[in-house]
């Protein structure tokens, strides 16, 4: 399938909100080594500001799905992404704990819902065959946050503070949010499709579905992972590899370059390989990557650039084939509903995944972080569990492709 000029626009308008929300929430994890002693946080107070954006942007994903079918996509697009803007500025003008901690509530009421508006658009505008080179071009997004955000954000936060980042974020968003305004046609074709009049039952209705309920259970054990390692990412690289916070920015621009270059080549892996062959490689990787890097002690610099990029190509391969699979479940009538529980499940369990890892890792006076090999064991057996969970949605995806084509549900599924 070639995209015309208005899908590679549409691509692109959604890859920046991407870019706005993942640097919004990537942003904390770097500035953790600058903030906790800033504000006097403790890793335990610090896991819960990060599960505070997670818990809030669940709730609001729960709360959007009953209404998230009833309206022109676009509009839920824009009054999300305006609600995330004030809610970064907050972020920006923080100047204790509790302070912090409300406006990283209020950032995730909002920001939670973006993703699955975004995941539905996409849905709505790309047939399943193309959908992995959608989300590759997307994850140039997450990729860049890493690249740009990451490192001019701690350059920024070195020369003003760190709460230099979030309105410069929230600069950015403004801007991606007046061309969604003016460009963006409206998403609206489901609505010709019969729905529930009544939103609770909507929401009901959807996560009543079985086959609904296992991509759900996948997604939530999908977020474990990210939410486990990537709080306490920065002060473990700083305090127990032995990497400098001027040498950190280097890391993550230089991981985030690998990932640009991985994801569009990912998601044309996943349309031709398959999706869930994509994702039992990743899954492997990310696996045996995880259960190393969590053990090690000073390392070289040069070593934990190599092996930060091959966990990010690995998880990389993870989201892009699961996004891209988990697609293809919901039924048009259902997608903004079954996106919106999608992100909330996925955020409320990433949220708990944060508080635990909050009550696991010990600091000690030197600012080392303890157990935090145990986190990669917890990481590793939720990869494990969710290799099966998304086996299952694979022979789903399948069984559904070969009934609307009429023939025999094929048997290659397995990696």
């Amino acid at each position: 399938m070639k995209f015309t000029r208005y899908q590679l626009f549409v691509v692109a308008l959604l890859a920046f909100v991407q870019f706005t929300v993942v640097l919004d929430f990537m942003i904390l994890s770097p500035l953790g080594a600058m903030l906790m002693p800033k504000l006097h946080i403790s890793p335990s107070q610090f896991g819960t500001v990060v599960s505070a954006y997670a818990f809030s942007a669940g709730l609001s994903g729960i709360l959007a799905a009953g209404f998230a079918d009833k309206f022109d996509r676009k509009r839920m697009l824009l009054f999300f992404y305006a609600g995330f803007v004030l809610g970064t500025v907050l972020c920006g003008v923080a100047v204790d704990y509790r302070f912090l901690l409300f406006a990283r509530i209020v950032t995730g009421l909002f920001g939670g819902v973006l993703g699955s508006t975004s995941m539905a658009i996409v849905a709505d505008l790309f047939p399943y065959e193309a959908r992995g080179r959608v989300m590759g071009l997307m994850m140039t997004a997450f990729s860049a946050a890493q690249v740009l955000g990451l490192p001019l954000g701690l350059y920024f936060s070195n020369l003003w503070g760190w709460h230099a980042p979030f309105l410069l974020i929230a600069g950015v968003a403004v801007a991606v949010g007046a061309v969604a305004m003016l460009r963006l046609e409206p998403v609206n074709a489901h609505l010709k499709k019969p729905i529930e009049r009544d939103a609770f039952a909507h929401l009901v209705k959807t996560v009543a579905l079985p086959r609904y309920q296992w991509a759900f259970a996948a997604t939530m054990l999908l977020s474990v992972g990210g939410f486990m390692l990537m709080p306490f990412g920065s002060a473990f690289s700083v305090h127990n590899l032995g990497i400098t916070l001027e040498q950190l920015p280097v890391v993550y621009m230089s991981t985030g370059l690998v990932s640009i270059v991985a994801g569009p080549l990912v998601g044309r892996v996943s349309d031709r390989a398959g999706k869930f062959r994509t994702f039992f490689v990743g899954s492997v990787a990310t696996a045996v990557i995880v259960l190393y890097y969590t053990r090690l002690g000073i390392t070289p610099l040069w070593f934990v650039i190599v092996i930060n990029a091959l966990l990010f190509v690995g998880i990389t391969a993870r989201m892009i084939s699961s996004q891209a699979l988990s697609s293809a479940i919901p039924a048009p009538n259902d997608r903004g509903a079954y996106m919106a529980i999608n992100a909330s499940l996925q955020q409320l369990s990433g949220g708990v995944a944060a508080w635990v890892a909050g009550q696991i890792i010990v600091e000690t006076a030197g600012g080392a972080l303890l157990h935090y090999e145990r986190l990669g064991i917890v990481v590793a057996c939720t990869v494990t569990v969710t290799v099966l969970l998304m086996f299952k949605l694979n022979r789903m995806v399948m069984a559904q492709t070969a009934a609307a084509a009429g023939a025999p549900v094929p048997s290659a599924a397995a990696p």
